[in-house]
């Protein structure tokens, strides 16, 4: 194993601290946890909207804390859930008395533990909203979930409802808009090779030198199929035509589409894949609305590529094209 690490077991820690060493005027620690939040929060009137998982899926989740996402955002070890208490330390921190959605990716241990988060803070009168993500077309059910996985569709999901927090909505509204996305919303990725977690110091599953996974999940969780290396064209088009059959859109419908890196995939082959996905779409008589191409929610150090498309309305691209400012992701 080679990487940029002192002892594994400080990896989250350091991480965080680096991130806050980066970003001292957006982003603040809360103290003797793993849950860091907009330097300002609370924000008064205006809805909380928070989210948190696993590291090692960087940015995700810390990088989209700020004006028009998340509020905060809590970070478990790598691949592993923050414990209820971060997560209730993290709600309580982003209220300011107009509620707080929690945006939650399917996975058991954050799911459980955000129930019991917001089970605690209910009690003392915080309000509080959850969306859960399941935008993986691959598998329905997989080694951390029952249903389908929560993966790269999570960020058009915190891109619309921190919009339509920083508007003004109440948490209701900002809960619907969400919800909105995950229904219009699918995912399916691809692993040239495994990942490496600090602490195991090894890949984490066999995949031979021609061979790659169609569907694999987020934490190298196995796909719907192992195959013979094949190329960016051929591999676009499956994955396409997986998300496209799940979504059952109609023509002329237009969509936002994320290429997204796994954490290891050069720029030029994610330009590469959505040259392909581009062309598809206009063959399936779909129209892109926006196209982003980047490292939104990566797998460590694993090459190769997960492909999202959103069906979008005017509310939806209203939103997603809301200016935005954040450590991982601004616009104007």
């Amino acid at each position: 194993m080679k990487k940029l690490i002192n002892d594994p077991e400080d990896v989250v820690d350091e991480m965080l601290d680096g991130m806050l060493s980066a970003h001292p005027d957006r982003l603040r620690r809360l103290p003797d946890t793993q849950v860091v939040v907009r330097e300002d929060a609370p924000v008064d009137e205006k809805v909380g909207v928070v989210s948190g998982g696993g590291s090692g899926h960087e940015p995700t989740h810390a990088g989209y804390i700020g004006d028009g996402m998340l509020d905060g955002a809590a970070a478990g070890n790598v691949f592993s859930s923050p414990t209820a208490d971060e997560f209730e330390a993290l709600i309580e921190a982003c209220d300011a008395g107009d509620g707080v959605l929690a945006v939650v990716k399917n996975y058991e241990g954050d799911v459980m533990n955000f129930e019991t988060a917001i089970e605690l803070v209910e009690m003392t009168g915080t309000e509080v909203a959850t969306v859960v993500v399941d935008d993986d077309v691959a598998v329905e059910d997989s080694l951390y979930t029952s249903g389908r996985r929560g993966v790269c569709g999570t960020i058009l999901v915190h891109k619309a409802a921190g919009a339509k927090a920083a508007a003004g909505a109440d948490l209701e509204e900002v809960q619907q808009v969400a919800q909105k996305v995950v229904d219009n919303v699918g995912t399916m990725g691809t692993a040239l090779t495994s990942c490496v977690t600090p602490e195991k110091g090894e890949p984490t599953f066999d995949l031979g030198e021609n061979e790659i996974e169609l569907g694999i999940g987020i934490h190298g969780e196995p796909g719907t199929e192992r195959t013979e290396k094949m190329s960016a064209d051929e591999i676009t088009e499956e994955l396409t035509e997986s998300v496209l059959s799940d979504l059952d859109l109609s023509e002329g419908q237009e969509v936002a589409t994320i290429v997204n890196g796994m954490g290891a995939t050069p720029m030029m082959e994610l330009f590469i894949v959505n040259n392909r996905l581009q062309e598809l779409l206009g063959e399936h008589g779909l129209e892109t609305w926006d196209a982003w191409v980047g490292d939104y929610m990566t797998s460590l150090d694993m090459e190769g590529c997960s492909i999202t498309v959103c069906a979008v309305d005017e509310e939806l691209k209203q939103l997603l094209g809301a200016t935005v400012d954040t450590p991982a992701l601004t616009t104007q």
